[in-house]
């Protein structure tokens, strides 16, 4: 009872401190609603400064909070696309603000059409917990970069991290240009309804959808980076061992819990033990252990380690067969929560792991007759994030392009489209709605303002009222035909 009373004032006191933010955001934005380029680089360049400042502190944070990170990991996935991503927004800056000359018809004349790039106000952004730094970065880079004030909710399963990164941007920034929020699902649903200028989600499409019913009611424009399951389709002619190795290296990747990672395999029918084999032996060699292997990450939480658990319990039960992929045969105790790669073969439709987002290291190997099955296949169901084709033929790829869609698409390699500077990132129905990264990250967080403007000559008194003159019928000769 006293500890429900305690977390219920350190609700309060947080959701307090979210709303003085907030307003203190509002004010800080009337005064500056359009900051300079020189202004806008100077902020990518302090969150560069700090990120590469405190590297060690991050990589010890994040693996502490996952019980073990490998720090590769992190650098590879998190700091160094966070970087990337900064340079090639300060780089590129002066061209996305520059006001888009728009044509004008000869109806108009003389007068000019332009797009001018203004930012929106204050941004929110609400961070998942499995790529706490990345997640958190890319979106806010992105809201500097379009001028805006931002204000983040980190994800109270990654503790550790959450603390430190909000002293760092508290270090390197005034409150009233970069906040972060810290608290539990209550803290992050009253972040969700606050009336934002523009409200960013990162997390399951369940989720997402409470969030953007919160923003529906102050009419907040919202970006949902979702999930869902993305397949990886194996060609029936691709060398099998490629295509192992790649889907390999993206599911086992942070363990699984990636949003992109590939969630099912469709394989030929005739190349299923072909590919389990090469599998097998391309997790020997990149993880030739596991429990011990540090550069093997943890599931973060008790809570998602019995999720998968259960996924797994779920499809024995009803007839799968599972293989796991643990080349040194270590035993997993209660003492860890690492858990190998397992593939689930003969799964049907009922089992949870072709239900819901699997977001560990599982993975369904589902059998197919021909190309035109898969692709129906993938069709039937939601559009994913991400989708995965493995083949070397560029007609078959190029069809499987246009015969599907879904938020990403890499071909012949996993994960890799996300960390592209210049390629916008986002999902399309359930998978998401909006896109960020590079210039369509400035779009996102930018008001596209169509301003129309003539001088003295005012050509448009030839369309006024009294109707039915000599001119009005030579305008209609015109341009009605």
């Amino acid at each position: 009872m006293v500890a429900n009373v305690v977390e219920l004032t350190e609700n309060k006191k947080q959701i307090q401190q979210l709303q003085r933010l907030f307003a203190a955001q509002q004010t800080a934005f009337q005064k500056n609603r359009n900051p300079s380029v020189a202004e806008r680089r100077e902020n990518l360049k302090r969150l560069k400064k700090m990120l590469l400042d405190n590297q060690e502190a991050i990589i010890a944070a994040i693996d502490t909070d996952f019980s073990c990170r490998s720090a590769d990991e992190t650098r590879l996935a998190e700091l160094m696309p966070a970087v990337q991503g900064i340079d090639y927004a300060a780089g590129h800056l002066s061209n996305w603000m520059k006001p888009s000359k728009r044509h004008v018809s000869l109806l108009f004349q003389p007068a000019s059409n332009k797009v001018y790039f203004q930012p929106k106000g204050v941004v929110g952004i609400i961070v998942p917990w499995n790529y706490p730094l990345y997640l958190a970065v890319g979106p806010l880079v992105a809201a500097l970069a379009a001028g805006n004030r931002a204000m983040l909710k980190m994800s109270e399963f990654t503790p550790e991290f959450s603390a430190l990164f909000k002293d760092l941007l508290q270090a390197t920034f005034a409150e009233d240009l970069v906040a972060v929020v810290n608290g539990d699902a209550e803290v992050a649903a009253a972040f969700s309804g606050q009336p934002f200028n523009h409200l960013l989600f990162t997390g399951s499409t369940q989720v997402g959808r409470l969030v953007m019913k919160a923003a529906a009611d102050n009419l907040t424009p919202v970006t949902l980076e979702l999930g869902g399951k993305s397949p990886a389709l194996v060609s029936p002619d691709v060398p099998i061992a490629d295509a192992a190795k790649r889907i390999a290296f993206g599911k086992a990747f942070n363990a699984g819990q990636t949003c992109v990672a590939p969630d099912y395999v469709l394989c030929p029918a005739d190349r299923v033990d072909a590919f389990v084999d090469e599998f097998k032996a391309a997790m020997g060699k990149l993880y030739p252990t596991v429990k011990d292997n540090s550069s093997y990450t943890s599931i973060v939480n008790d809570r998602q380690h019995a999720r998968l658990t259960s996924y797994l319990d779920d499809a024995r039960k009803k007839g799968a067969r599972v293989i796991e992929v643990n080349a040194a045969n270590d035993q997993f105790g209660s003492e860890t929560r690492k858990m190998p790669v397992h593939l689930v073969l003969d799964a049907t439709d009922d089992m949870l792991v072709m239900q819901e987002e699997i977001f560990g290291p599982l993975l369904p190997v589902v059998p197919y007759q021909r190309p035109a099955d898969a692709l129906q296949y993938i069709n039937d169901r939601p559009h994913p994030l991400a989708l995965y084709y493995f083949g070397y033929d560029k007609k078959a790829q190029s069809e499987v392009m246009e015969r599907t869609q879904s938020g990403g698409m890499g071909i012949n390699d996993t994960l890799m489209h996300v960390a592209q500077d210049d390629l916008p990132f986002g999902g399309v129905g359930p998978s998401g709605i909006g896109h960020y990264h590079g210039k369509e990250g400035f779009l996102t967080f930018s008001h596209a303002r169509s301003v129309f403007s003539k001088q003295r000559f005012n050509s448009s008194e030839m369309i006024y009222p009294p109707y039915g003159g000599l001119i009005n019928k030579l305008v209609y000769r015109l341009f009605i035909r």
